[in-house]
């Protein structure tokens, strides 16, 4: 009896279906009494379409991602489409101006044109590589906006090439140049913005649903961009108003795509800005509210609007060369490195109102940082008629550690400073010291 009525208790399976713990769905309950049941919670139609989604956007969409993610990658994938549209414009140009279509061109000619293109491209990417490329991680939003504006110079030139017959080469090679600097800058940029938008270690999976996204876009631009080449054909007018219309809708999205993000790692002008508001106010901002406040074209297109706020990253410099020096700023040297800065890994020097860092050769990330913010809290000092060293150093020795610990509960990542790569650094020791610095 008791056999039976275990053999009629009723058994319920739910069915879920999701890539991860947080975006699942049941899509069906089977009841198992005493023949199988299925009743199905979702129609086929929601099930195709969140498969459709998830070529798109990242496990574990949203929760694994930051929240300017979104955002970004709205304007930056506008940006994308506009891009796709011109480019079948400027390659129209740039076909006609080489001779396709005309009997009078040569294969021979139009390879060896090409070929100078490509050749231009290649040398202008490896010396932007050499010049910049330890640069484009501390300024991922700046150069993110600069690689976009010289794609978009390399497209104009495309676009003026036949125009100017005697100076074609001439223009293609700048053109290609200008791309050059868009390969390297966006690609180095791009690496750097996935990292940020990681929140759970999940950077290949966001670089490769960013690359799903791009190829819609490619395909959508470049369906759009044949129709309007087809439209503007024989039409010079219409083809220069709908580049430069384009350009101008580009250059805004790209705007808006860079002001979106709220990087929370420290670089010059981020360190700058939290230092500032802290001496003033005892307060940390948030990623978000500095991003309201930072740059993101490079300085110099702005320095007459900020004339009026002291800019204290401009006034430091990091990785001074030590034989640089006169010998009264040696002599200096030499009285502080014994005093103040005996058991630092780093040596200031204030050289007519820029504060200059010595590091040393063993010294760590967050040494770096630290010097970093210690030439900083001197640069805000300069102003003043006072002992510059000493003032910046019991500075540091009360509040430094308060203001890493702000920074950290605010969402800072203080592990390290973003920085250009330091190539000159010193070792110093003597026999006054207590013990080599190293």
């Amino acid at each position: 009896m008791e056999a039976s009525k275990k053999t009629e208790q009723q058994l319920i399976i739910e069915e879920w279906n999701g890539s991860s713990s947080t975006k699942l769905f049941k899509t069906a309950t089977i009841t198992l009494s005493p023949s199988p049941q299925i009743h199905r919670s979702t129609n086929r139609f929601n099930h195709v379409w969140r498969r459709f989604l998830d070529a798109f956007v990242p496990e574990g969409f949203p929760g694994s991602v930051t929240p300017d993610y979104v955002p970004f990658q709205v304007w930056d994938s506008l940006q994308g489409l506009s891009t796709y549209i011109r480019t079948m414009l400027s390659t129209q140009a740039l076909l006609s101006a080489i001779g396709v279509g005309e009997k009078s061109a040569t294969i021979i000619g139009a390879t060896f044109q090409w070929f100078l293109r490509d050749l231009t491209g290649m040398l202008g990417g490896i010396l932007f590589t050499f010049y910049q490329g330890s640069n484009l991680d501390s300024n991922a939003k700046m150069w993110r906006l600069v690689a976009d504006l010289m794609n978009d110079l390399g497209m104009l030139m495309d676009l003026l090439s036949p125009l100017f017959p005697s100076a074609f080469i001439f223009i293609v090679c700048l053109g290609s140049l200008s791309r050059s600097v868009t390969g390297v800058a966006s690609g180095a940029t791009r690496a750097a913005l996935t990292q940020h938008f990681a929140l759970q270690n999940n950077a290949a999976d966001i670089s490769a649903k960013e690359g799903s996204q791009e190829t819609m876009a490619t395909m959508i631009g470049m369906a759009l961009g044949m129709l309007l080449a087809h439209i503007t054909t024989e039409n010079p007018l219409a083809i220069w108003f709908s580049f430069l219309s384009l350009t101008m809708f580009h250059m805004y999205a790209n705007y808006k795509a860079v002001r979106c993000l709220a990087l929370d790692s420290l670089n010059f002008e981020r360190s700058s800005i939290l230092l500032q508001r802290f001496i003033e106010t005892g307060q940390v901002l948030s990623p978000k509210q500095v991003s309201t406040i930072e740059h993101v074209l490079p300085v110099w297109t702005t320095l007459r609007l900020s004339k009026s706020v002291k800019l204290l990253h401009m006034d430091v410099k990091l990785g001074l060369r030590v034989s640089s020096l006169d010998h009264f700023e040696m002599a200096n040297l030499l009285n502080s490195a014994g005093s103040v800065y005996r058991k630092a890994k780093y040596l200031l020097v204030e050289r007519k109102g820029i504060v200059s860092v010595i590091m040393h050769k063993d010294a760590t990330a967050a040494d770096i940082l630290k010097s970093y913010i210690h030439a900083l809290v001197m640069a805000n000092l300069t102003d003043e008629n006072r002992s510059l060293h000493l003032e910046s150093q019991s500075w540091m020795d009360k509040q430094y550690e308060i203001f890493i610990q702000k920074l950290r509960s605010s969402g800072w990542k203080t592990e390290r400073l973003l920085s250009p790569s330091i190539i000159w650094k010193a070792d110093w020791y003597g026999e006054s010291f207590d013990e080599k610095t190293d």
